[in-house]
């Protein structure tokens, strides 16, 4: 079984995110890591498809949110990992799936009061999946940041090789019984 996590990241907070996960996953599939500009056709012949990125502005980076992020970073000296297309463009490109096709998506974000909620770049890329025929195989998942510019809130990349691996678990379960038996063989 095959599964491919994309992922935009700035600061790399979600590029460590999403090597966690694809580390957790790796028990059950063979994964692919890809920042969302070399990701090309990340989605074409994978079981599972994962999409990962940072909140800005209540959801999915925009050009001007991304534009606003790079610019952050170069006041402050950090080379940014994604600095072309964010996954909103990527996910715009993607082709619609005619064949069961599973996914799963998640974020960064600032862990904010229950009274400044951040919104949930997760939630928006879940959305997008499932308007091209992708079948979500669990609710979008949120990792904390302490900062804009990280680092990542202790315990995070923990939690989130455990949730890949969990995903893993659910994932495989999900899929058609000839998929599940082909990948055991």
């Amino acid at each position: 079984m095959k599964a491919a996590v994309v992922y935009e990241s700035i600061f790399g907070n979600t590029m460590q995110i999403a090597e966690a996960v694809a580390r957790g996953l790796a028990a059950r599939f063979e994964v692919n890591a890809a920042e969302v500009s070399a990701a090309g056709r990340a989605a074409n012949s994978v079981d599972l498809l994962v999409i990962g990125g940072p909140t800005h502005a209540f959801g999915m980076s925009r050009g001007s949110s991304r534009k606003g992020a790079l610019e952050q970073a170069a006041k402050i000296g950090v080379r940014p990992v994604s600095q072309g297309e964010g996954i909103r463009d990527w996910l715009k490109r993607l082709p619609k799936t005619h064949e069961p096709a599973l996914a799963a998506s998640f974020d960064t974000a600032l862990k904010k009061g229950r009274w400044f909620p951040t919104g949930s770049a997760a939630s928006s890329a879940a959305s997008q999946l499932k308007k091209k025929g992708f079948k979500s195989v669990c609710e979008p998942e949120q990792f904390y940041v302490t900062d804009t510019e990280g680092p990542l809130t202790d315990g995070e990349l923990e939690r989130a090789e455990e949730w890949g691996r969990l995903l893993g678990e659910t994932a495989a379960t999900a899929l058609p019984p000839e998929v599940a038996v082909a990948a055991r063989a």
